[in-house]
Protein backbone atom coordinates (compact mmCIF):
# COMPACT_ATOMS: atom_id res chain seq x y z
CA UNK A 1 0.00 0.00 0.00
CA UNK A 2 0.91 3.43 -0.67
CA UNK A 3 1.51 6.56 1.64
CA UNK A 4 -1.04 9.20 1.70
CA UNK A 5 -0.52 12.41 0.13
CA UNK A 6 -1.71 14.68 2.60
CA UNK A 7 1.69 12.90 4.39
CA UNK A 8 4.04 13.62 2.08
CA UNK A 9 7.28 12.06 1.19
CA UNK A 10 9.17 9.88 3.84
CA UNK A 11 12.96 11.09 4.52
CA UNK A 12 14.85 9.81 7.44
CA UNK A 13 16.07 12.04 10.09
CA UNK A 14 19.39 11.51 9.74
CA UNK A 15 18.83 13.09 6.22
CA UNK A 16 17.20 15.85 7.66
CA UNK A 17 19.88 17.31 10.04
CA UNK A 18 22.26 19.58 8.24
CA UNK A 19 25.40 18.78 9.67
CA UNK A 20 25.02 15.71 8.00
CA UNK A 21 25.07 16.74 4.67
CA UNK A 22 27.59 19.56 4.89
CA UNK A 23 30.44 17.15 5.58
CA UNK A 24 32.46 16.40 2.65
CA UNK A 25 32.63 12.61 3.73
CA UNK A 26 30.23 10.24 1.54
CA UNK A 27 26.65 10.53 3.53
CA UNK A 28 25.68 6.63 3.77
CA UNK A 29 22.16 5.00 3.97
CA UNK A 30 20.97 2.01 5.36
CA UNK A 31 17.53 2.47 4.76
CA UNK A 32 16.06 2.36 1.28
CA UNK A 33 13.27 3.40 2.03
CA UNK A 34 13.59 7.12 2.34
CA UNK A 35 12.87 9.66 -0.49
CA UNK A 36 15.85 11.50 -2.30
CA UNK A 37 15.28 15.16 -1.00
CA UNK A 38 16.22 18.07 -2.77
CA UNK A 39 19.19 19.22 -0.98
CA UNK A 40 21.62 16.47 -1.77
CA UNK A 41 21.57 17.52 -5.55
CA UNK A 42 24.90 17.06 -6.95
CA UNK A 43 25.93 14.86 -3.82
CA UNK A 44 27.12 11.17 -3.68
CA UNK A 45 25.53 8.69 -1.29
CA UNK A 46 26.43 5.52 -0.35
CA UNK A 47 23.56 3.11 0.00
CA UNK A 48 23.56 0.07 1.66
CA UNK A 49 22.34 -3.32 -0.61
CA UNK A 50 22.71 -6.10 2.59
CA UNK A 51 26.29 -6.74 1.96
CA UNK A 52 27.96 -3.20 1.13
CA UNK A 53 27.23 0.28 0.30
CA UNK A 54 26.89 1.54 -3.59
CA UNK A 55 27.85 4.80 -4.22
CA UNK A 56 25.68 6.60 -6.40
CA UNK A 57 25.85 10.45 -7.74
CA UNK A 58 22.24 11.84 -7.30
CA UNK A 59 21.29 14.13 -10.14
CA UNK A 60 18.01 15.89 -11.09
CA UNK A 61 16.01 13.41 -12.21
CA UNK A 62 16.37 11.07 -9.19
CA UNK A 63 14.64 13.77 -6.63
CA UNK A 64 11.95 12.24 -5.15
CA UNK A 65 12.23 8.82 -6.06
CA UNK A 66 13.85 6.18 -3.05
CA UNK A 67 16.92 5.28 -2.51
CA UNK A 68 16.44 1.68 -3.20
CA UNK A 69 15.51 1.98 -6.95
CA UNK A 70 18.71 2.84 -7.87
CA UNK A 71 20.58 0.17 -6.06
CA UNK A 72 20.03 -3.72 -6.82
CA UNK A 73 20.73 -6.33 -4.47
CA UNK A 74 20.81 -9.29 -6.28
CA UNK A 75 24.12 -10.44 -7.83
CA UNK A 76 23.85 -11.10 -11.62
CA UNK A 77 24.86 -13.91 -12.67
CA UNK A 78 26.82 -14.53 -16.54
CA UNK A 79 26.73 -17.25 -18.78
CA UNK A 80 30.25 -17.84 -18.79
CA UNK A 81 30.53 -18.06 -15.35
CA UNK A 82 27.03 -21.04 -15.52
CA UNK A 83 29.72 -22.80 -18.59
CA UNK A 84 32.38 -23.14 -16.23
CA UNK A 85 30.28 -24.41 -13.15
CA UNK A 86 28.86 -26.97 -15.57
CA UNK A 87 32.29 -28.03 -16.64
CA UNK A 88 33.51 -28.53 -13.05
CA UNK A 89 30.80 -30.83 -12.51
CA UNK A 90 31.44 -33.02 -15.03
CA UNK A 91 34.93 -33.38 -14.33
CA UNK A 92 33.76 -34.54 -10.57
CA UNK A 93 31.95 -37.13 -12.23
CA UNK A 94 34.35 -38.93 -13.78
Amino acid sequence: MSRSKWKGLYIAKHLIKKNNILRKLPIKIWNRNSAIPFYLLNKSVEVYNGKEFTKINISREKIGFKFGEFVGTRKIITVEYLKKKKKKKKKKKK
